[in-house]
């Protein structure tokens, strides 16, 4: 077989299924990215949301038996909404993170990867392929960067010429013996924009981030918000770009290549107050289509719930002094009495005071505390 020419006729025909880089990498363990991984195990850096097994993070061998090579992929997103809707004082909004913008990038990376795997099948029967995206064990960036996509920015995303970091990335691991390409050079320099500019120090050095602290991953969290994060959190629903948006290399950097990744201006900001109200079935089917949803309606309504206290919305209060009263979930009932003291007012030190009187969770009343001492200040 002329591994060569099908090389070359896999990145053409990739061209015409909506694959905007293809890049190839030898299937060898990352060796440096385990040590990583070590490092950031040992410092209780990482988010719970990984691969726990550091070998299958790093050894492709383990997912696909005589693994020889990966094959990476890269789709741009836009990273401009087209007349965004505008946050009133009536009608304040909160927003997601572009990454969320548009179809669930995970169901459109698969199919890419699906008819990638189909012509590769087609056209080497024997071949073994394994694909995978975000969710798989390998990690994404280290396969992007090995095949040459682009590099590992100090934002801890992968950064193209093309496209700066605003790409999805998935991945085939295969038995096929391709050519690898070229990585390319970390090009970032002296800039350290976006370590500067990380709302919480979440990006503790140059490509070494202490997810715990990062704000994509706290709103993905369902328990109580550490109190130290809440005001930094602003009107982030989900994910955050700070990161991102300041990196010189993504300045003007905007494509929508992809119809099905064109973003709905009010999904990407939606309202807040009405997420407060939202039913699970009304959740889903609003919100069902987009990445942002994976896990479920309470941590985006916890989110709100702050963002709201972060404006200091009083028109919110009617409807924070309802969940606070009858929501059947500590965390919500919880950071709704938080939010109520931080907007304040007479009502609302009525309000808590009854809740006190109430509430059985100590969770909860340890909330209903730091609304009132909010409201105790002169």
């Amino acid at each position: 077989m002329n591994y060569a020419a099908l090389k070359e006729e896999i990145i053409a025909y990739s061209k015409t299924i909506g694959i905007d880089k293809i890049g190839f990498a030898g299937a060898d363990v990352f060796e440096s990215l385990k040590q990583r991984l070590k490092v950031s195990e040992a410092l209780g850096y990482q988010s719970g949301f990984e691969e726990p097994d550091i070998e299958k993070r790093t050894d492709p061998s383990l997912l696909l038996p005589k693994a020889r090579s990966i094959i990476s992929i890269a789709l741009a997103y836009p990273s401009k909404l087209k007349n965004p809707p505008k946050s009133t004082k009536e009608d304040r909004r909160g927003i997601f993170c572009r990454a969320s913008w548009g179809s669930d990038y995970h169901d459109i990376l698969r199919g890419r990867l699906k008819n990638l795997e189909a012509f590769i099948e087609e056209k080497l029967p024997e071949a073994n392929v394994k694909s995978m995206v975000d969710t798989g064990e390998l990690s994404d960036r280290a396969v992007a960067e090995r095949a040459g996509i682009g590099w590992s920015g100090k934002n801890c995303a992968i950064i193209t010429k093309e496209f700066g970091s605003y790409v999805y990335l998935g991945e085939i691991v295969t038995n096929i013996p391709f050519e690898p390409d070229q990585p390319m050079e970390d090009q970032c320099g002296t800039c350290s924009k976006c370590v500067d500019a990380c709302p919480t120090g979440a990006l503790v050095q140059g490509g070494q981030l202490n997810s715990q602290k990062c704000i994509a991953y706290l709103t993905q969290t369902k328990d109580f918000l550490p109190e130290e994060f809440r005001m930094k959190l602003g009107n982030r629903l989900y994910g955050c770009d700070t990161c991102q948006t300041v990196c010189p290399e993504n300045k003007g950097k905007d494509f929508l290549l992809h119809e099905e990744m064109k973003p709905d201006p009010e999904l990407a900001k939606p309202k807040l107050k009405p997420l407060l109200k939202i039913s699970n079935r009304e959740f889903k089917e609003k919100f069902g289509p987009v990445s942002g949803s994976w896990r479920g309606k309470k941590p985006i309504q916890r989110n709100a719930i702050i963002a709201l206290a972060h404006f200091k919305d009083e028109t919110a209060l009617p409807d924070l002094y309802l969940l606070m009263k009858e929501d059947p979930r500590p965390v919500i009932r919880g950071t709704a009495a938080w939010a109520i003291g931080k907007i304040g007012g007479e009502e609302s030190k009525v309000r808590l005071e009854r809740a006190m009187e109430a509430e059985k969770d100590e969770a909860v009343i340890a909330e209903i505390e730091k609304g009132m001492a909010f409201l105790a200040k002169p």
